[in-house]
């Protein structure tokens, strides 16, 4: 396999993406790596080295390798008619659970409420959402055409459900949500943070796989380094589960415990 445009590793050590502290090589997998072989499902080797980072003040990991690469690249060599093998998940399962938790967290005052599923993927998320009766729900993800666009409104909650996970430029993906968030308004969103053992594990990790675009890797202390630096507060429900806002929206309190 050959893929375009990849960057090499150079001499430079290049800055940590989240908060700018020099990142040396912290070790390298095949592109064909996936999180689907804790399932026990594996791609042959590609033979294309991915190289990742890791920021020693933060613990941010990540890979500069597909720095150079356009959308188009990524639509081609990830983001394909191949990617469901990699993460069979994303078609119904896993929106139609997030969709399940909205409507939960937020059931007494959806009426009134508008989403935006950013990184929505098909749009089975918000479909479900305006079935449940939010006032809007609405998907914007840049690499599904009918969805593509992003709305020029402002939104009650932003849901940004495995995401971040993919992004080349998590501060750049965290300032355009802010763009778009009410104030008050409110962030839920997932990635898995680094568990506590992952100094043992290293590039073992089942959720570092560059065949599902899981490109950023972070600490809790990295994501609340990035949601900080935009003057948001942050927290975390669980390892999978977050939450940032400005100020606090009234209808979500009972979240967050803010006063």
């Amino acid at each position: 396999m050959q893929l375009p445009n990849l960057k090499p590793i150079g001499t430079e050590v290049p800055p940590c993406k989240i908060c700018g502290s020099a990142s040396t090589l912290y070790g390298v997998v095949d592109f064909n790596r996936s999180c689907e072989e804790v399932r026990g499902r594996f791609l042959p080797l590609s033979g294309v080295p991915v190289n990742y980072r890791r920021c020693p003040t933060c613990g941010f990991l990540f890979t500069d390798s597909f720095d150079r690469w356009t959308e188009a690249d990524f639509k081609e060599h990830i983001y394909n008619d191949d990617y469901v093998v990699v993460d069979p998940d994303y078609v119904e399962t896993r929106p139609a659970a997030n969709a399940g938790l909205i409507n939960h967290l937020f059931e007494r005052d959806k009426a009134r409420l508008r989403v935006l599923d950013y990184g929505g993927g098909n749009g089975v998320l918000s479909q479900a959402l305006t079935a449940a009766g939010f006032l809007s729900a609405q998907t914007y993800d840049p690499f599904s055409p009918e969805h593509a666009t992003l709305p020029g409104e402002m939104f009650d909650i932003v849901t940004c459900f495995e995401t971040f996970e993919h992004s080349p430029n998590p501060l750049a993906t965290i300032d355009v949500i802010a763009e778009r968030t009410a104030d008050p308004g409110i962030v839920i969103f997932s990635t898995l943070v680094q568990p506590e053992d992952f100094d043992n594990l290293g590039l073992n990790w089942w959720y570092i796989g560059p065949r599902n675009g899981h490109i950023s890797l972070f600490t809790r202390q990295a994501l609340g380094m990035a949601w900080e630096s935009r003057g948001y507060t942050f927290g975390s429900f669980d390892d999978n589960l977050h939450v940032a806002f400005r100020r606090c929206p009234d209808f979500a309190r009972h979240l967050t415990g803010a006063p």
